[in-house]
Order: C-alpha cells, then sequence, then structure tokens
C-alpha cells in the first residue's frame, strides 16, 4: 500500500503543491473531512498536548452542520482550508459545477469563522481523493493554492490495522512532508491510535509541526 506520493505525480502536476521544500525538521499535518463532533475535538486536543499546528481542509455541509466545532479549529490558530461543499470527486463532476460546489464551501467557511490566505494571496484548497482535472485546476488556480500531500496516513481503510498506519505513516515521512489524516467517523480508529504516536516520535526526533501555507 502507498504512502508515500510516487516520485512522478509531482512531475506532472507541477503547479499543485505536494511538500514543503526545506531541510528543517518540520512537518505539516493536514485533517480532511471534517468538521465532526468526536474526531475533530480528538486532533484538537491532541494537537494542543504538543503545541502542534496543523491545517484543516474542511468540508462546506460539514461546517454547516457543525459550526460550534468548526470555531473550535478557528481558535486553536489552525489554518483552514476548502475541501468542497460536498466532497466531491473532481474526476466526475463537470467543472462548472465542481467550482461552484467550492464556491458555496468557501462562502460557509467565512461565515462561520475565516479561511486561510496562502502567503501569494490565494486561499487553501484541496480536491477530496486526490482527483481533479487540468480544466479543473486552471480554473480555480488564481483564487486557490492547490495543496496535494507526500505522505498519505490511509487512516480510513479499514483493512489496514491501526499498527500499520502508525509504522507505515512514519516510515513515510521526511523534512517537509505534508502528511494526511481525517477527522472523520470512518477514519476515527486508525486515526487516533496513530496521530499521537506520530506527533510523540517525530517531536521526540525534533521535529516541530506547522500549518499550512509555509
Amino acid at each position: 500500500m502507498v504512502h508515500r506520493t510516487p516520485f512522478f505525480l509531482p512531475a506532472l502536476y507541477p503547479s499543485l503543491t505536494w511538500r514543503i521544500d526545506t531541510p528543517l525538521k518540520e512537518l505539516y499535518l493536514t485533517f480532511d473531512d471534517g468538521p465532526i463532533p468526536g474526531p475533530t475535538e480528538f486532533v484538537l486536543d491532541t494537537l494542543a498536548r504538543y503545541n502542534a499546528r496543523a491545517t484543516f481542509f474542511c468540508i462546506g455541509d460539514n461546517v454547516r452542520k457543525h459550526p460550534a466545532v468548526y470555531r473550535q479549529v478557528v481558535a486553536g490558530n489552525h489554518a483552514i482550508g476548502n475541501h468542497t461543499f460536498n466532497h466531491l470527486n473532481g474526476w466526475k463532476t463537470p467543472r462548472e459545477g465542481y467550482v461552484q460546489n467550492i464556491q458555496e464551501c468557501q462562502s460557509v467557511l467565512m461565515t462561520e469563522g475565516k479561511s486561510t490566505v496562502a502567503s501569494e494571496g490565494r486561499l487553501l484548497f484541496r480536491p477530496p481523493y486526490g482527483r481533479i482535472t487540468r480544466s479543473q485546476i486552471r480554473s480555480l488556480s488564481a483564487l486557490y493554492h492547490i495543496v496535494m500531500w507526500d505522505v498519505l496516513s490511509v487512516d480510513y481503510n479499514k483493512n489496514l490495522s491501526a499498527e500499520a498506519c502508525l509504522r507505515n505513516t512514519i516510515g513515510a515521512c521526511r523534512p517537509g512532508s505534508i502528511v494526511v489524516f481525517h477527522d472523520s467517523v470512518k477514519a476515527e480508529k486508525n486515526m487516533m491510535y496513530a496521530l499521537p504516536r506520530v506527533l510523540d516520535h517525530f517531536s521526540a526526533a525534533g521535529y516541530v509541526f506547522k500549518p499550512l501555507p509555509a
């Protein structure tokens, strides 16, 4: 099972961000699919124990349903990104509908709290499943900084043991890695096991945990 992004994908899509280029001991933890009562609050409490900051790519409809949990993320001074309003698969969604759904999510993010602006003035966006077309990229790139990942924890996979999730994630990380976890019900079993142990392992190795953008 692949936990680190294959080397050829960043070469095929160089305008997308896959990893932060740094020699420093820095990791960029990201959390997709929240906010969800329970998993998101566990993540926030765990990050706080390690003085770690992260980036949350939020689904607009979940923000609408759970605004109080979303405001906890904002209050934690974490970065906030857009993950569409309905967790759309870009490969299966026409360009105009995809862009409109992202705009709907962005409206909810701003109404309920904030959204992080990247250093070049664009908003943070991650396509669900990592699936996005070149035409969608062209339509979004002026307004959105599109963030992919270097390490995928695969915490959502019910067939992957929590120990394997932890071991594979630690083994794939390197300085500057953008790491994906999920603050969702589907992923919570593996995530709740792996996240504190990842934080503990890399804290002991002298790493710091930073939000996007770098």
